[in-house]
């Protein structure tokens, strides 16, 4: 049986496929228009794309039978004028309505290869997924591209295979491949939650402090072993702190000072805020050492552990309660909570096993970088060093990212804020 349109013709037209190709300049699609109407024509559907100043407009149509010879020839003199070609194919069987894609997949590299999207291509073929349409979304610091796709089976659960396989080729040929459900749920985020350390700075706070005390390679190698999971984070937390016991206070502004943010967080933020998101940051390092950076970028929320000082010396000791791997789950619901968001409409990003209830829980969890325990159970890996790799998994493409930034400079007389984005590492440099 042929498939019937789901927009009702105009009773004794004919549905034509019409498609218009060349440079991009203005007129061209009134030109288009001017001839369908003078012909009578009915619009059912219509998409145009601009690619490097290449235009390409399709319109479904339909047009009363008598006027098909002379509507191609219209067309075809009054475009040619335009330096534009023009198709038209008359098919009865045309069906006018755009797939809906059930989800976004998100290619990320330096470099992206033919090789790279023909082995993606095969993949989500051997899944039975039809791949809807590519767009370019980045061209640094990595190269980005989204294809909307439709799974074989779009109900919840149906894609859990082909993200496996993705993740499974990912590893086998360096990029960065994350699948998402495409819709409301994709663009109802509006909470997006950081890990600290190694997240969103470069390095570790802990050993920052206990260089001051001569016991940083020391307290690294506990750090180490608590990221990859193989001690208890709290436990690992108390020991490293113990190092500290002695130290005057004032290393805590020093450390303050030399924080340096990994490459593309400004960025990051910057444009999350501008976009309407709510910010957050939870971290296992310390609140007296990182709040300067937290009001600086403007986080919405923040939960740290809180070192404890006695006549101006550390005592070794953590006040409070530590924010470990449940309370950065917990903490995260509760940023939720006072935002008005359900869970769906989150995102947490981490690096180490302390992430791993916190991205569990959030709508979309990002291992940044991370352990391959937290790569284990995150719905989505970025391995360059680059945080606004985040805001490509996002569907925020690069022209929004500059916009932001260009937002940014205009309204802080003076300042690009790019200059101050820490932002060292070459996108050649990343493929070290």
């Amino acid at each position: 049986m042929a498939p019937k349109l789901s927009i009702n013709l105009i009773d004794g037209f004919r549905p034509a496929v019409v498609i218009a190709s060349g440079s991009d300049r203005p007129g061209v699609s009134a030109a288009l228009f001017r001839v369908l109407a003078a012909h009578g024509g009915q619009l059912l559907d219509i998409e145009q794309s601009i690619f490097r100043g290449h235009l390409s407009l399709a319109a479904l149509v339909g047009c009363p039978p008598h006027t098909i010879g002379r509507l191609r020839d219209d067309l075809v003199e009054t475009l040619a004028t335009y330096d534009c070609t023009v198709e038209i194919e008359f098919d009865d069987q045309a069906v006018p309505s755009r797939p809906y894609s059930s989800h976004a997949v998100v290619v990320l590299g330096n470099p992206v290869t033919a090789e790279h999207i023909s082995q993606i291509g095969q993949v989500l073929a051997d899944y039975g997924t039809n791949i809807d349409t590519y767009r370019g979304i980045s061209d640094y610091p990595v190269t980005g591209v989204e294809l909307k796709v439709s799974v074989r089976d779009p109900r919840p659960g149906g894609g859990i295979a082909l993200r496996k396989a993705l993740a499974e080729l990912s590893t086998r040929i360096g990029v960065d491949i994350a699948i998402e459900r495409a819709g409301l749920a994709r663009r109802s985020k509006r909470l997006i939650c950081f890990d600290c350390d190694s997240t969103l700075i470069r390095g570790e706070v802990i050993e920052m402090l206990a260089a001051h005390a001569g016991r940083e390679q020391e307290v690294a190698e506990v750090t180490a072993r608590a990221m990859r999971g193989e001690i208890d984070f709290e436990e690992s937390l108390r020991e490293r702190v113990a190092t500290l016991r002695g130290l005057d206070s004032a290393v805590i502004d020093d450390v303050a000072k030399n924080i340096v943010l990994t490459p593309g967080a400004r960025t990051t933020i910057r444009t999350l805020k501008r976009m309407g998101y709510r910010t957050a940051v939870v971290s296992g390092g310390f609140i007296q050492v990182i709040q300067p950076m937290i009001d600086d970028l403007d986080i919405d929320f923040v939960r740290a552990n809180t070192l404890e000082i006695v006549d101006d010396k550390l005592t070794g000791n953590v006040v409070g309660d530590i924010v470990g791997r449940k309370a950065k789950a917990r903490y995260l619901k509760e940023f939720a909570a006072a935002s008005g968001l359900a869970m769906y409409q989150t995102v947490a990003v981490g690096d180490g096993a302390n992430d791993i209830d916190m991205l569990s829980a959030a709508g979309l969890g990002i291992a940044f970088n991370a352990k391959k325990v937290l790569q284990e159970v995150a719905d989505a890996s970025v391995n360059f060093p680059f945080l606004d790799e985040v805001l490509s998994i996002l569907g925020i493409d690069r022209d929004d990212i500059d916009a932001a930034s260009d937002d940014k400079a205009t309204t802080d007389e003076g300042t690009t804020d790019k200059a101050s984005d820490d932002e060292e590492i070459t996108p050649q440099e990343a493929k070290s």
